[in-house]
C-alpha cells in the first residue's frame, strides 16, 4: 500500500510541476481603451491559425486605433476593421473556419466573418451576453479574463442600424504578452 501511495504522490508532484510550463505557453491579448484595459486569454488549442493571425496583426500594430464599429447591447462588441465600416480587413489571407464545441457565452471572443464560414480575417467580437445560437458557427479565439466591466462601457450602437456606432470608442493599443 505504501508503494501505491508513493507512486501516487510522485505522480501528483510530476503533474503539478508540468502545470507551470503549460501555463507559460499561454498568451494574453491586452487591449487598452480610454475606459480601461481588457485582457483576453488566447485559445490556440481551439483555433491555432486564427490566434496566430491575431497575434501577427497585434504585433504589427494593425489594431492600434481601430474602432468598435458594431456594438449591440446585450449581444456583442465588434472591432478589427481598419476602415471602421465592418467591410474591411487586413492584407493577410482569409482563414478556414476552426469551429469548436466551445460555447459562446459572456466574455467569449470570436472571429467575425462574412456569410462564407471561411472568410474570417482580422475582425473579432467580444460577447456582452450569452449567444448559444453562434455555437459551431463562428470560431472561438479567446475569452476575457479581466476588464468585462470595460467591455460593458463601450459605446453601444443604433439597434435600427444593426449596431452601427456613431463616434465609436476605439482600441488605443493592442499587444500580446506571455501569461504570468
Amino acid at each position: 500500500m505504501k508503494l501505491f501511495a508513493s507512486i501516487g504522490l510522485a505522480a501528483m508532484m510530476l503533474a503539478s510541476s508540468a502545470l507551470p510550463s503549460l501555463a507559460q505557453g499561454a498568451e494574453t491579448m491586452v487591449i487598452t481603451t480610454d475606459k480601461g484595459e481588457i485582457d483576453i486569454k488566447l485559445r490556440p488549442d481551439l483555433a491555432p491559425k486564427h490566434v496566430e493571425q491575431i497575434k501577427t496583426l497585434a504585433n504589427q500594430g494593425f489594431y492600434n486605433g481601430v474602432v468598435f464599429h458594431r456594438v449591440i447591447d446585450g449581444f456583442m462588441a465588434q472591432t478589427g476593421d481598419p476602415t471602421g465600416t465592418g467591410m474591411g480587413g487586413s492584407k493577410l489571407p482569409d482563414l478556414k473556419a476552426e469551429f469548436s464545441k466551445e460555447p459562446f457565452k459572456r466574455g467569449t471572443v470570436g472571429m467575425a466573418r462574412a456569410q462564407n464560414p471561411n472568410s474570417a480575417n482580422s475582425q473579432f467580437f467580444i460577447m456582452l451576453g450569452d449567444g448559444d445560437f453562434l455555437n459551431g458557427q463562428y470560431t472561438v479565439v479567446g475569452e476575457v479574463t479581466k476588464g468585462m466591466d470595460v467591455v460593458d462601457k463601450i459605446k453601444k450602437g443604433d439597434e435600427a442600424r444593426n449596431g452601427q456606432v456613431s463616434n465609436p470608442d476605439k482600441m488605443e493599443t493592442v499587444k500580446v504578452v506571455a501569461a504570468q
